[in-house]
């Protein structure tokens, strides 16, 4: 049975830049290792910063890092985190995904963006364990995501590790902006529906579905995500975590981070 975890990736380079604000979250992803139960084989990392037409995989033995963010100190653009990739179970994950009906393409080129190498730095410093990235579909519906994760869970390596990396809160205007009763109020509306939908061991498969196609329309669904990208690896991990029947913990950091863990 694979490991699966949610993590909020932080503010592009920021968490490895000694960034204050960023602490809790550093401290937490250095310990979240400490929560699963062995060292995987591969990481399977599903990036809020990659969006493709379908989906698509990595397949490079030796991807490079993608500084995907803007304005930041040199040393941000010098980071390195030479994790292999595992071009052979990339095949054979895309064979088995096309079998049951869900297509992904290989891609040899792609590198590894900042969701996968910021959180990956704090928890596996060694850079020993292959990675592989899968895309999100860049309709991000939420339906066929979940579907999506529902078959990976069907052709992951039984001690491989799943990562969804992105935010459960992502209002770029709301971060930088004064906390008032009624941002406060919507922020925490959605983080009270997100916890419930996704550590309530009674909501069923179906019913976590049903939620998640109707997120938007949940009271601060749309002011927590106007733009869904870094809460979709959420529905993908969960729905590989409920095909697999695992009950699960969360770390909340604080309104606007989760963290969960099956």
């Amino acid at each position: 049975m694979s490991q699966v975890a949610f993590v909020s990736h932080g503010g592009g380079p920021m968490p490895l830049l000694g960034d204050p604000s960023h602490s809790e979250l550093v401290s937490t992803l250095q310990a979240l290792t400490n929560e699963l139960p062995k060292q995987p084989s591969v990481i399977i990392m599903i990036s809020a910063h990659w969006e493709t037409t379908g989906f698509e995989i990595t397949a490079s033995s030796t991807p490079d890092l993608i500084y995907d963010y803007y304005g930041f100190p040199d040393e941000s653009y010098r980071i390195k985190y030479p994790a292999p990739g595992a071009p052979q179970l990339a095949r054979d994950i895309a064979l088995k995904m096309d079998i049951q009906g869900i297509p992904i393409r290989l891609n040899e080129g792609r590198g590894f963006d900042h969701g996968m190498f910021v959180p990956l730095i704090l928890m596996y410093p060694e850079a020993n364990i292959p990675v592989l990235q899968i895309s999100l579909s860049s309709s991000l519906d939420p339906v066929q995501h979940w579907e999506f994760g529902e078959q990976l869970a069907n052709v992951l390596p039984e001690d491989a590790l799943v990562i969804g990396s992105g935010f459960s809160f992502h209002n770029m205007r709301t971060f930088f902006a004064p906390k008032t009763p009624k941002v406060n109020h919507d922020v925490h509306a959605f983080q009270a529906w997100l916890d419930e939908t996704v550590t309530n061991s009674g909501v069923t498969m179906s019913e976590a579905k049903e939620r998640w196609s109707k997120w938007s329309k949940v009271e601060g669904g749309r002011f927590c995500h106007p733009r869904e990208e870094h809460l979709i690896p959420l529905i993908v991990c969960h729905a590989v975590s409920q095909k697999q029947g695992v009950s699960i913990p969360f770390t909340a950091l604080d309104v606007e981070a989760r963290h969960y863990v099956w």
